[in-house]
């Protein structure tokens, strides 16, 4: 698909033109397939029965009413909430029940976020699941360079892996972190590249509230201003500081974005033993007072604003003290926050390729696959670190990034069920092939093989032999070659040159204004 097929659609709408350049670039425009999102024919898992809910529910308004949250130098906040009829006492705000579940009411069940190529447009809830790549690693690993820090071209190059990725619906947003760029201008460097090397939807800055603004203008340029003003083109990750604090940084970002009717997804950061208690009903109970918390101060901001519930949750090694993950403990928790969004009405965040490996090895797989099998079970909707994840998110992994988009894949068939019509019954293939017989030759084998079955790109399904005369290569060698083909083959997606230039010019007048800081 390219984007020449949506630019009248988009033309009309934004109110700009091509030009001669930007059609003849989509003219000849490589052809980058990407699926869509998935759509699930499957039920959900739920662990949880209504009356677990109720109490789940009840103690989380308990904890809201009597021991409250904590929003931090932020006295806008607490004059919000006061007026809300919230108890405010210093920092303290506590919530009388029924409160947060009424404001909680105008946030959206459902919401579309658009990409610059309308056709990559996702639709975030429901029974849909849009994945997304690995958020926030300071540092990077390859097979040839091994661990080192990260710098702007690995971000640009996880964006065009991004985008040359089959089952991945989403460019993300810090993918890597870039350390060579100054902390204060990096924000737009990879907002840049998400905008210009890439068409698929992207994430907006939340590290302070002034780069938030700075990614909505820029939105404003590529987009338009008056279509960002009335449709959500970015979503935004904001993280409560576990238990029950919510910061101004956060905060801010999220003022601003809720104003902008830009989505946010409020997120409790959990670590099972640290941050949150030990058993899963009291994790969940946390989880949900300050899902509630959080997304009751976006509709205060703007009411109808897009907000997804949150819940990236791993539990804690008593010996190490390091994170695990892939645990049936985190699983239980991913589920039943699941059930627990339903019940609000609100799309919902959880899962990824999690692990605590330090290395794309078994361990990353066992890990990852148990991850990202409970996230489709569980009901997610916005599934952030889907791919490139390693050690416990310190690390994103080029070839972790290409294994884990390619199983993605398995998500996709995996939520299509199981077909019931009068081909998929079979009954002439039966016939056909009778007591003793084999169905490689007959009628429905060789009218259906080619999409019978799905297919890794990645793995070697070889004999012995051919794999061994072909260097017994194991899946990270492959993976390593697969990264080169994608990059060598990448082309950039066509972007009216006018629009490139104005994000161009935007971007380093931002950062002429300010002097570097890395702190």
């Amino acid at each position: 698909m390219t984007e020449a097929a949506a630019e009248p659609a988009r033309a009309g709408r934004r109110g700009r033109g091509g030009g001669g350049a930007a059609r003849r670039a989509e003219r000849t425009a490589v052809s980058v397939e990407t699926a869509k999102y998935i759509q699930r024919k499957i039920p959900n898992f739920e662990i949880l029965d209504e009356a677990a809910l109720d109490i789940i529910q009840a103690n989380a308004e308990q904890i809201l009413e009597e021991i409250g949250v904590a929003f931090v130098d932020n006295p806008a906040a607490l004059e919000r909430w006061k007026a809300a009829g919230a108890d405010v006492n210093g920092e303290r705000v506590r919530i009388p029940k029924g409160l947060a579940r009424k404001l909680c009411e105008t946030a959206p069940s459902t919401f579309t976020q658009h990409a610059r190529n309308p056709e990559r447009n996702v639709e975030i809830g429901g029974k849909n699941l849009v994945l997304a790549p690995v958020y926030g690693p300071p540092f990077v690993r390859d097979a040839a360079g091994g661990r080192r820090y990260a710098t702007i071209a690995d971000f640009q190059k996880f964006v065009k892996l991004g985008y040359m990725s089959k089952w991945l619906h989403h460019s993300g947003g810090t993918v890597c972190e870039p350390t060579d760029v100054p902390v204060n201008k990096r924000h737009l460097d990879m907002l840049l590249a998400h905008m210009t090397l890439s068409d698929k939807p992207f994430m907006g800055s939340v590290t302070e509230p002034e780069r938030a603004q700075d990614s909505i203008e820029m939105c404003e340029i590529l987009f338009g201003k008056e279509f960002v003003a009335d449709n959500t083109v970015m979503v935004n990750l904001i993280n409560i500081n576990s238990p029950m604090t919510f910061d101004a940084t956060m905060m801010g970002a999220l003022e601003v974005y809720a104003a902008h009717n830009q989505a946010c997804i409020i997120s409790p950061f959990i670590v099972g033993g640290a941050m949150a208690p030990v058993s899963v009903a009291g994790t969940l109970t946390q989880v949900f007072a300050e899902v509630l918390a959080g997304v009751a101060y976006s509709q205060l901001i703007r009411a109808g604003a897009p907000v997804i519930m949150g819940a990236f949750v791993t539990s804690i090694d008593m010996n190490s003290g390091a994170p695990t993950f892939g645990t049936p403990e985190a699983a239980h928790i991913t589920y039943g926050a699941g059930q627990l969004a339903r019940r609000m009405g609100l799309p919902y965040r959880s899962a990824g390729s999690f692990c605590g490996s330090k290395l794309p090895d078994a361990q990353a797989a066992y890990e990852t696959a148990n991850s990202l099998n409970m996230g489709l079970l569980a009901g997610v909707n916005f599934m952030l670190h889907s791919c490139g994840w390693l050690e416990g998110g310190l690390v994103a992994s080029f070839e972790k990034f290409v294994m884990d988009a390619d199983q993605l894949g398995t998500l996709h068939h995996l939520a299509k069920g199981v077909e019931m019509d009068e081909n998929a019954q079979a009954l002439d293939a039966i016939r056909e092939v009778g007591p003793g017989g084999h169905y490689l030759g007959c009628a429905h084998t060789q009218a259906n093989f080619k999409t019978a079955f799905w297919r890794s790109d990645l793995f070697d399904y070889k004999p012995f032999e051919t794999w061994d005369e072909e260097g017994a290569r194991d899946t990270q060698a492959l993976a390593s070659i697969r990264v080169q083909k994608m990059v060598d083959t990448y082309v950039q997606p066509p972007l009216d040159p006018e629009i490139h230039a104005a994000l161009t010019a935007y971007v380093e007048a931002k950062k002429a204004s300010m002097p570097d800081s890395f702190m």
